[in-house]
């Protein structure tokens, strides 16, 4: 989808069902489509090219068929946005070229172009599919349920439907799943997806812990001091998921630039169609018809529009793959001015995953019955030196 499109709400599309089952349909639906087009589109170049003396309708039926097939959402689109007052995108371009090529009898060439637009929309919402599924991972810090307690004892809700002030239940292995303070219990909680620190926090009464960490050991009485929306967690993933939304200063010129760019690629085309028979007196109005037709397909902005947009969202989609929140494209463009980088080495530079690298006995004991006896005492603990005595 183009830029002019998806910064708009997609209002040249109509509102369709997003449900697993409906967008499993379209995506085999577009599939089967396509394929059918390209199978035309085959026939209809053997038709050009090898059955030189097939009628030209036939070559015209087939090359149609193709056309369709594989365009016809580019034609609906051009005309959505012209009823809408938004002419001059790639939707109309696209539409007017190949319109125009079948008017001058190039009909292989005007499936062609639509062919070849719709193998790079392919490619481009391949990749950007892979964006949205890394960063759709992030949604693993928020936990489906919360433990309750009431006076009626623990109920098993929705987080989204506990109040503020409520008591819940953490237990050892389970994320927090508000922001709240610790009322009863002692634990350890593991905040690397929060803060990217590997090393455990304690957590006691009176002490304020954040939805999304993961209660390594003890059981946790906290009361909740924000809402679901308001939460920790919440925050992040919104952050993220709306990073794409805040454009850098290069796509804001890109956006700009397109809006004069492409009427002014029309109006030179047009120049281009009628102007050099007229001056020259040749009147070959065909042969400049084709030229101004070729000049659009080759003038639209449309990979330009989309190249600067789509490499952003790549790039803040690879970041969330390798557990780095990037806040938006204009951070990102930052990065590029960059002339150095302080890290912090625990969890960023390093895995923060402890190991045992030596074992020192004494008073007579072996290093292996040492090794045991630690083990079989941290055998039932989740802390992390626990778990590489383990091991």
């Amino acid at each position: 989808m183009s830029d002019t499109c998806c910064n708009e709400g997609c209002c040249c599309q109509p509102r369709q069902d997003k449900s697993p089952e409906a967008q499993a349909a379209r995506k085999i639906a577009y599939r089967v489509r396509m394929a059918a087009g390209a199978a035309f589109f085959a026939a209809g170049l053997v038709i050009e090219y090898a059955l030189k003396d097939a009628p030209q309708w036939v070559e015209l039926a087939v090359c149609l068929a193709s056309y369709l097939l594989i365009g016809g959402d580019v034609l609906l689109r051009a005309a959505r946005n012209i009823g809408r007052g938004r002419i001059f995108d790639e939707n109309f371009l696209m539409s007017l070229s190949t319109l125009g090529a079948f008017a001058i009898g190039e009909y292989a060439e005007a499936a062609a172009v639509m062919l070849f637009y719709q193998i790079g929309e392919a490619f481009q919402e391949a990749a950007a599919g892979k964006s949205r599924r890394s960063i759709r991972s992030l949604l693993d810090l928020r936990p489906d349920t919360a433990n309750l307690l009431t006076d009626a004892g623990l109920e098993v809700v929705a987080p989204s439907d506990v109040p503020v002030g409520s008591r819940v239940l953490v237990k050892p292995g389970e994320r927090v799943p508000l922001d709240g303070v610790v009322l009863e219990g002692n634990s350890s909680l593991d905040t690397a997806a929060l803060t990217g620190e590997s090393i455990p926090r304690d957590a006691g009464p009176g002490d304020t812990v954040l939805s999304g960490s993961i209660n390594s050991t003890g059981l946790l009485t906290i009361r909740t001091e924000k809402s679901a929306g308001d939460s920790t967690a919440a925050k992040i993933i919104k952050l993220v998921e709306e990073s794409g939304e805040k454009k850098s200063r290069a796509e804001n010129f890109i956006t700009q630039f397109a809006r004069y760019y492409t009427p002014a690629v029309v109006a030179v085309a047009a120049a281009l169609a009628v102007l050099p028979p007229l001056l020259t007196g040749s009147h070959d109005f065909a042969a400049w018809t084709y030229r101004a037709l070729v000049f659009l397909v080759v003038s639209c902005p449309c990979a330009l529009v989309i190249s600067i947009p789509l490499s952003f969202f790549g790039g803040i989609g690879a970041a969330s793959r390798n557990g780095i929140l990037v806040k938006g494209s204009g951070y990102l463009a930052a990065l590029a001015q960059t002339s150095a980088v302080v890290f912090d080495k625990t969890g960023t530079l390093t895995k923060g995953i402890f190991s045992v690298s030596r074992v020192i006995p004494a008073n007579g004991w072996t290093e292996e019955a040492l090794l045991r006896c630690a083990a079989a005492a941290e055998a039932y603990s989740n802390h992390p030196v626990a778990r590489a005595v383990c091991a």
